[in-house]
């Protein structure tokens, strides 16, 4: 078995990271390849230290500092014919690689994997951590939302079969974001099946403030854009509805001042991310109820400005 993780300014997180997955009860051999890129903190020492506690840790160098290019350098230094997607701030539930080797040998898949299950800390985290894991923030996916065990799209991460990895090329390094979802669907293009389970999750820590909250969605809606312009079949409802939602606000607000009933427009999304955010954020406290209508529309309009522009040539 090995975990690959790719870490990037990761000092405060990385330790706990390595430990949830080093705490695993799976009974094989295991090993944990941490790529490193050129963090402006302690990433580097933390992860050199862990591997000098414990053999099981091997730390590999990623210069470009890049997402798929750290996760293609971990799996090339890798041995085992299972790899597991692992992030530097996340935690794994229980029983979560003994699981997803059973269930590998059960389906048949290619890929194997859950639920993000977002928690936060905090008014504004924990707002952006009950609106991932709703429908009217982040979609109908299962693996944000939960939902009935079978094959997917695409999962949270992931547990792998090598061979899967070799056939069709590893993640694709033109990718900064969504080269999870592409690597799927080029999986799924080439007859191999993604296994959803609601028994697998991987906590996740979302932004905590709005600006970096801003930035990650609209790089991600970047990115979907690209996902789509290079696999037009992909492209669904889900993925239109942001940009859809972003151009009628604004063509509402500013042709209003033309002719006023335009600005029903503008007004009714307002009203359904207050409406809808307060049905989200119910039984919690005053600030996350107040703070919700904005982080909806914050993730909506970002999400849907990045998909509109798309990523920089």
């Amino acid at each position: 078995m090995s975990i690959i993780m790719t870490v990037l300014d990761e000092e405060p997180h990385l330790a706990h990271a390595v430990r949830s997955v080093l705490s695993q009860d799976y009974p094989g051999e295991m090993e944990v390849v941490v790529a490193v890129g050129p963090s402006r903190d302690r990433t580097r020492e933390v992860a050199e230290r862990l591997a000098a506690d414990d053999p099981r840790v091997v730390v590999v160098d990623n210069p470009s500092g890049r997402t798929p290019d750290g996760l293609n350098a971990a799996v090339g230094a890798s041995r085992h014919d299972v790899v597991v997607r692992m992030d530097g701030h996340g935690e794994l539930s229980e029983g979560y690689v003994r699981r997803a080797v059973e269930l590998l040998e059960q389906t048949g898949a290619a890929n194997v994997g859950g639920i993000m299950l977002a928690e936060g800390s905090g008014p504004v985290q924990e707002t952006v951590a009950l609106a991932m894991r709703s429908p009217l923030g982040m979609g109908s996916e299962r693996f944000h939302t939960g939902g009935a065990e079978g094959p997917a799209d695409t999962v949270f991460l992931g547990v792998f079969r090598r061979a899967w990895l070799e056939r069709v090329g590893g993640y694709d390094p033109a990718y900064t974001r969504a080269q999870d979802w592409e690597l799927n669907h080029r999986i799924r293009a080439a007859g191999g099946t993604i296994w959803f389970t609601p028994e697998l999750t991987v906590t996740y820590r979302p932004r905590s403030t709005f600006r970096a909250l801003a930035r990650q969605f609209y790089t991600s809606g970047q990115w979907r854009r690209q996902v789509v312009r290079q696999h037009p079949d992909s492209v669904n409802a889900r993925y239109l509805a942001p940009p859809v939602a972003l151009c009628a606000v604004a063509a509402g607000a500013v042709g209003g001042l033309a002719w006023r009933p335009l600005w029903v427009l503008p007004l009714g999304y307002a009203a359904a991310v207050t409406l809808g955010g307060a049905w989200i954020a119910r039984g919690r406290g005053a600030g996350v109820v107040a703070r919700m209508p904005a982080v909806l529309a914050t993730m909506h309009l970002t999400w849907g400005a990045g998909f509109l522009r798309g990523p920089r040539a």
